[in-house]
């Protein structure tokens, strides 16, 4: 860890503020400065390799939000915006009725059961007082930058324990066993949404969650799409996480935040909730081997892919404030993805 200390005494990692500096008036121009070189393989040293948000929760934030009347931030509704979602709860108590789904591999779920049972991440997300003296060295353009970074990324991580809560909740009496994973994960989003308004905090702000819940609107996915919608985001939330940890802990000069120090445990929360996934996709073979699952599944690669690269070129300057080339980095995360889908055959790998 000591490779990755940035000084926070009087300033802020010097080259991510000259890079925000120079750059932030143009965002047009997608290009950054990447450090080292990247390819596939050569990635687990050079770059890091092993997403969020999400959900894409390492998407960096839009324009600053207005206040609502109890002086929290609201977050400006577009079609790039962390979404709240919901499903046809009533088709998945079916399939994962263990009476009608043959499919269901109950050993494999109780093993998965396990894993979240233990729950390796409990005291990890203790914060320190470097939070604070690091937030207070952030100025100039990089300080916007950063407060919109963690609202979009808690936006996304409370989305998650929302959807995850209400389908333990259901799940319960059809299938205990897959209602207390998906219970646990929602424990595990809410602890990264809780860390994240936190984070805000060390900027004087902070998201009224409960407001969220209430006002935000709710796009309805079927059960299929959630699968590969879901699936999606947590593996590529595990790929941005370890990617950027391994980036800063090799060049430390771009730590200029405490909280990417936490993201290689993290990462491991967003893939275990992605073997989850794969694991629920595999019990469910029509989604993803007759013709029409396999337009879908395409479908949806391309779509996650192509709101990962929008949302990302879009904030270059975060990506750049640490030292990353935003188009490097977004190729890098698909091909690490598409490497680990959840059978090599399946319309998901076939993009």
């Amino acid at each position: 860890m000591a490779a990755m200390a940035c000084s926070m005494g009087t300033t802020v990692a010097p080259r991510a503020m000259v890079a925000l500096e120079s750059t932030t008036s143009s965002l047009a121009n997608y290009r950054v400065s990447f450090v080292g070189p990247i390819s596939r393989r050569s990635a687990l040293v050079a770059f890091g390799a092993g997403n969020g948000s999400s959900r894409v929760t390492m998407a960096a934030a839009g324009a600053a939000a207005p206040k609502n009347k109890g002086g929290k931030k609201e977050i400006d509704e577009s079609l790039l915006t962390p979404r709240f979602y919901t499903t046809d709860f009533d088709e998945m108590e079916q399939l994962f009725n263990v009476e009608i789904n043959k499919n269901l591999n109950e050993a494999e779920f109780e093993s998965l059961l396990a894993e979240f049972k233990a729950d390796y991440n409990q005291t990890h997300f203790v914060r320190n007082p470097e939070f604070k003296s690091a937030a207070d060295n952030i100025q100039g353009p990089l300080r916007q930058i950063f407060i919109e970074f963690l609202e979009r990324s808690c936006t996304a991580e409370f989305s998650g324990f929302l959807l995850y809560k209400e389908l333990g909740r259901r799940l319960k009496k059809t299938n205990p066993v897959v209602a207390e994973i998906f219970t646990l994960m929602s424990r595990d989003e809410a602890r990264h949404a809780g860390f994240l308004n936190k984070g805000l905090s060390d900027f004087n702000l902070s998201l009224d969650l409960g407001f969220l819940t209430k006002t935000r609107k709710y796009t309805f996915f079927k059960p299929q799409f959630i699968f590969y919608a879901t699936y999606l985001s947590e593996k590529i939330g595990y790929w941005r996480y370890i990617t950027i940890f391994r980036h800063l802990k090799q060049n430390p000069e771009y730590q200029c935040y405490p909280i990417f120090k936490y993201f290689e445990n993290w990462c491991q929360d967003e893939n275990r909730h992605g073997d989850f996934f794969s694991a629920l996709m595999k019990a469910q073979p029509q989604f993803l081997n007759d013709w029409k699952a396999k337009l879908w599944a395409r479908f949806f690669c391309l779509s996650v892919y192509v709101t990962m690269y929008l949302n990302d070129v879009q904030r270059t300057s975060f990506y750049e404030g640490i030292g990353l080339n935003t188009r490097d980095f977004d190729m890098h995360v698909i091909v690490e993805v598409s490497f680990t889908l959840p059978c090599r055959s399946c319309a998901l790998n076939e993009l």
